[in-house]
């Protein structure tokens, strides 16, 4: 099983999704930016470093949000997503072609990969 992080950023009552580029597994669907969790690493301190390595900012990973486990035809994912709020820096995409802040109720209007649909669906739930 890989075990995966992910962000949910929120700034003016918005949270950040981002569209996968092509080329990359599950390329234009929406997820929560993250990554894999490296051998040896916190699940804050992967967060923390995949969110610099895709976007360029600095984050502070706060709360855990929710989990989910999801398998593809080829591998199982186990999603950890975490709140994190913005520290510094100017987001630049790099695995990614495309960001949106979205309100949780625009959500679903967006092709999220499979994985992060569970997280979509406690999102609109929530007022932030």
């Amino acid at each position: 099983m890989i075990i995966v992080t992910a962000a949910i950023l929120i700034k003016s009552n918005k949270v950040l999704i981002t569209r996968r580029a092509n080329g990359k597994h599950l390329a234009g669907h929406w997820e929560f930016p993250g990554g894999k969790l490296d051998s040896g690493e916190t699940d804050e301190e992967c967060l923390a470093r995949e969110i610099m390595e895709e976007l360029g900012i600095c984050v502070k990973v706060n709360a855990f949000f929710m989990e989910n486990v999801h398998r593809y035809s080829d591998k199982t994912v186990k999603l950890k997503a975490y709140f994190c709020n913005f520290i510094s820096g100017e987001i630049v995409l790099k695995d990614h072609d495309k960001m949106i802040w979205a309100n949780s109720s625009e959500l679903e209007n967006y092709l999220f990969a499979p994985a992060d649909i569970p997280f979509v669906q406690r999102l609109k739930t929530l007022k932030f």
